[in-house]
């Protein structure tokens, strides 16, 4: 039995999940899981980087105590965008600032003064997104930051998770595609452009290929832990990277949905599309495993789902996620729509009151009860994956005949459901502990255990269920298609 551990980081929290594989099935064991909670101090929004990493070394003690210490890899994967500066001797310059931090305001823009923003997307394939790193180290580069100024290299929060570990310097391939930085069309660093907006072109590292064994765990680390040097594996570490690995798809054609805080909904291809379809609708073609693109759409998926239910916990309401979902299985139908993407929903604060209020100001019935707003909100993501579905089959010129949902959102049942509903063809739901599967399949590939994603996907079909949901009520979800347009194409003020 060959055991494996892989370190999945997300937005709310971070485990650590134990695979053992038997040369046919996979199984997974959580060991250890803990909060990601970001920080705000001085108006800043910080990630607290030093806590994830003693999480880190937590969840390798536990699992070497509870017998388990005979791993043989250790994989890392996080959300995209975010990055740590270190200086000259490796240190850390500061806290890594969160993705949603407000320093990248108005950003694109500037950016879009220095280069032309069809020459950006030209360059790099990928959407403009305010967060992401191109315009994150230009709000630094404005700012005159210090750090930026000192830094020595730049990594990206699973590299540096994997450096604190190591000591060794290297960029993933995945998680750099996020970033807008890499040229679309040879995989490297994009220096033109960096130059261009001014930006530093010498803090960056080498970039490395997913399924690769990057260095061992250290003499420091070992030592601190009481553990042997481990093998540390670059695996697709961007989290939606890991998450398209896992989906077992079984025809050639099809759509993957990664559903969580974020919802991440495209295709795989061979190479990236770059035309007037992918720019004016705002796709991006981020790296994949083994060389492949997620042509994808980034949609704000279950953020506002999860807020509204921060929102009543601050209030000393406190409802499990079963009552959720009883909540909106129970609640009157296409009461009222949002857009999920909308401005207003970006940032945290009082959930429910921002859906009600873009409810008012779009001229429709507002929802007078927490099922009708949650009802709402799941309705409205329902129909965002069918728009997102038919810009995707405008720029690749063939239908779509299935979606794969995977990651933690797939387990919403009424989300899966009103996926089918509103894309009027079948989800196939599963596996839901997607990111941390396909972490640990990355692995196998490394040490040589499984050939190719090919057979990787046969090993995930065999080792975890599927759901399969089938379109219902077809008339009343296009007539709720409709409506979700009108209210989509006409924002609030």
């Amino acid at each position: 039995m060959l055991k494996l551990l892989a370190f999945d980081y997300g937005a709310s929290n971070g485990r650590a999940i134990l695979g053992s594989f038997d040369g046919n099935k996979l199984k997974l064991e959580e060991v250890h899981r803990f909060p990601n909670d970001p920080v705000m101090a001085n108006g800043t929004f910080y990630w607290d980087v030093l806590r994830l990493y003693h999480e880190m070394k937590q969840g390798i003690l536990k699992c070497v105590k509870s017998g388990n210490g005979d791993i043989a890899g250790i994989g890392v994967d996080t959300w995209g965008v975010d990055f740590g500066l270190l200086g000259p001797s490796g240190e850390l310059l500061g806290n890594p600032v969160h993705y949603r931090d407000s320093r990248t305001e108005g950003m694109i823009e500037e950016a879009c003064k220095l280069v032309p923003k069809r020459e950006i997307f030209e360059r790099t394939g990928i959407a403009f997104q305010k967060f992401n790193s191109l315009y994150q180290l230009l709000a630094m580069k404005l700012n005159n930051s210090p750090i930026l100024e000192k830094a020595s290299t730049l990594l990206f929060m699973p590299d540096l998770l994997r450096y604190f570990l190591t000591g060794e310097k290297s960029t993933e391939f995945t998680i750099a595609s996020t970033a807008q930085m890499l040229d679309a069309k040879n995989g490297g660093w994009d220096f033109t452009l960096l130059r261009k907006l001014g930006l530093p072109d010498n803090i960056y590292t080498d970039i490395i290929n997913p399924g690769k064994v990057t260095g061992r765990l250290s003499k420091s680390v070992c030592e601190e832990l009481g553990v042997s040097d481990i093998p540390v594996i670059a695996v697709a570490e961007h989290d939606t990277g890991s998450a398209v690995v896992s989906v077992p798809a079984e025809d050639e054609k099809y759509a993957y949905l990664s559903s969580g805080t974020w919802s991440l909904l495209g295709v795989e291809l061979d190479k990236p599309i770059i035309n007037d379809d992918t720019y004016n609708l705002n796709y991006t073609n981020e790296g994949g495993f083994n060389g492949t693109v997620r042509l994808l759409k980034n949609i704000m998926g279950l953020w506002i789902y999860q807020e509204c239910r921060r929102a009543w916990e601050k209030k000393g309401e406190t409802f499990t996620f079963d009552q959720l979902d009883h909540m909106i299985s129970t609640a009157e139908p296409f009461v009222a729509f949002i857009d999920p993407d909308n401005d207003l929903f970006y940032s945290p604060g009082n959930m429910p009151d921002k859906i009600v209020e873009f409810c008012r100001k779009t001229g429709q019935r507002v929802p007078d009860s927490k099922a009708q707003i949650l009802r709402c909100v799941i309705e409205s993501l329902a129909l965002k994956y069918r728009h997102a579905i038919e810009g995707l089959e405008k720029i690749i010129g063939y239908r779509i005949p299935v979606l794969h949902i995977v990651g933690g959102g797939c387990k919403n049942v009424n989300l899966s459901q009103f996926t089918a509903n509103a894309i009027g063809r079948p989800v196939k739901a599963g596996p839901d502990e997607a990111t941390s599967t396909g972490n640990l399949i990355c692995q196998l590939v490394a040490l040589g255990e499984v050939a190719d994603l090919s057979q990787a996907r046969a090993v995930v079909k065999e080792s975890f269920p599927t759901v399969e949901y089938l379109p219902e009520d077809k008339e009343r979800w296009e007539e709720a298609y409709d409506r979700f347009l009108k209210v989509a194409n006409n924002p609030p003020n």
